[in-house]
């Protein structure tokens, strides 16, 4: 019962500024996210400690290396938490931004005005910096938001915390714009998915389990983050160069993010130029191997993949590998084992890689690119609240446009239906 007390608390609180910041104009939200990016700089070294904290627990936990790399607040990572805040804060305010607007016949003008959501549930696991993008971007579209980090980054969430009320407070704005859950009792899930009176969207963002659950149980519509089993299609006619550079980087550059390359699709006749290359690579670098028949009989310690592996999301240093008779068979593998996430061609053929973005079903497709670009700092977002494989609403990665609406507004001068 005190769980519930207290996040029917929160969403009373939320409620209530999400109409103060859904008032507020773009230079106050500026304030603050410039006042937000400020404490956080100044804070590195609590930051630092508390992180610790957790990461210390997580060893103690058997948090293996891809958990415990999302869990860790790196310098680097703090710079760009900083840098995401003055993005987000350079970009245009969408809300009450009116567009199509036209004449009618009767001499209305009827057109649509883009108007936050209001308050914003967001469960979310391990990764501390979505604490900030998720603030973030809530707080520049106009919205209040009720953030449910993991139990694993909790001391790191709270500091977190503290740089956001501080930052929001030295702008004037309410504190409880931004609220982050300080129990790590399980039970505040369940009760933030069904504040219905309060929260008018929840965005999980974590492993398969927590998405379907969410989904399954929430009262509240949501905003899915499903997991990222994400391809890359090399061509017959792709610069082999090209191939190997980009293969090899959507897979290493970081193993636990939902961009990475699980599954590498190789065109049969470009195969045994290329995989030899690969697989000495990946297997200097400790990336476990499991590949077709065809696959195992052109590397040497390639584990034989089952059909699990074409649909099983790594987030570590395994992947699997296809050998593709052509771009047909390569489609169609995508559209049946992706999870609508990512995918990518490396290809010369202009006509082929028109084809691929045309008929491959995901939210993100790509051209001579590695996956990782699915990210909605690269993307020119300032940062992402997730990467949607919802098809209405929002699709791919959230950022300030995909946590607004949009609303009919009719400018008349005395007009009467007749």
């Amino acid at each position: 019962m005190e769980i519930v007390q207290y996040m029917n608390k929160l969403g009373q609180q939320a409620r209530k500024a999400g109409r103060e910041i859904s008032k507020a104009d773009s230079g106050k939200k500026n304030e603050a996210l410039l006042s937000i990016a400020k404490s956080l700089s100044n804070s590195r070294d609590k930051l630092a400690i508390e992180n610790n904290k957790d990461i210390a627990t997580g060893k103690e936990n058997g948090l293996n290396a891809a958990l415990l790399d999302r869990l860790q607040l790196t310098v680097a990572r703090i710079d760009a938490m900083v840098e995401g805040l003055h993005q987000i804060a350079a970009l245009a305010d969408p809300v009450g931004a009116i567009t199509d607007l036209s004449y009618r016949p009767s001499g209305i003008q009827v057109g649509q005005m883009r108007v936050p959501l209001g308050v914003i549930g967001i469960i979310y696991e391990s990764r501390p910096n979505v604490t900030i993008d998720a603030a973030a971007l809530c707080l520049k579209s106009g919205n209040a938001c009720i953030l449910r980090g993991g139990s694993e980054s909790i001391h790191s969430n709270q500091a977190i915390a503290h740089c956001i009320t501080e930052g929001l407070e030295a702008a004037g704005l309410p504190s409880t714009v931004v609220q982050v859950v300080a129990t790590t009792d399980r039970a505040a899930v369940g009760a933030l998915i069904t504040l219905d009176k309060y929260v008018d969207v929840i965005v999980p963002r974590g492993g398969k389990g927590l998405i379907q659950r969410i989904s399954k149980e929430s009262s509240i519509p949501v905003i899915k983050h499903l997991d990222g089993i994400c391809h890359v299609f090399i061509d017959n006619e792709a610069d082999i160069e090209k191939a190997i550079n980009i293969a090899f980087n959507a897979k290493t550059h970081r193993y636990g993010v939902c961009n990475a390359m699980e599954t590498l699709l190789i065109a049969e006749h470009i195969a045994a130029k290329v995989l030899p290359i690969l697989a000495k690579k990946y297997q200097a670098k400790g990336v476990e191997l499991r590949g077709c028949l065809k696959t195992c009989s052109l590397i040497t310690d390639c584990i034989r993949a089952t059909e699990e592996d074409w649909d099983t999301e790594y987030l570590s240093a395994i992947l699997s590998i296809k050998i593709v008779d052509d771009i047909d068979m390569a489609i169609e593998h995508i559209n049946q084992h992706s999870s609508a996430h990512t995918e990518s061609i490396i290809t010369e053929n202009y006509s082929l890689a028109r084809r691929f973005l045309r008929e491959v079903d995901s939210s993100s497709v790509m051209v001579n690119a590695s996956t990782l670009f699915a990210d909605g700092f690269e993307y020119g977002l300032g940062a992402e609240i997730g990467i949607s494989t919802d098809k209405l609403h929002a699709r791919g990665p959230v950022g300030l446009n995909g946590l607004t609406s949009l609303k009919y507004v009719v400018l008349g001068d005395g007009q009467i239906r007749v």
